[in-house]
């Protein structure tokens, strides 16, 4: 993804999210996709989806393990 698109959802989710330390950053090798941090931890991956040429969107994808919950 190009640094004004990573600037863009970043700026996006830190708004939905209420929360200042979204961090978006780009892959390494990997253009259609972004990595996504709260602070320094990992937290998951944006997708860019332009398949359909009318109707770019991007998937945040997110993985919640079991030991994640125990802590809660």
């Amino acid at each position: 993804m190009k640094p004004d698109e990573i600037r863009k959802l970043e700026a996006y989710l830190r708004k939905k999210f209420e929360l200042e330390n979204i961090k978006v950053k780009a892959r390494p090798r990997k253009d259609d996709s972004a990595e996504v941090y709260i602070g320094e931890e990992f937290i998951g991956v944006i997708y860019r989806d332009d398949e359909d040429d009318d109707d770019l969107s991007w998937n945040f994808q997110m993985a919640i393990l079991e030991f994640d919950l125990e802590e809660a």
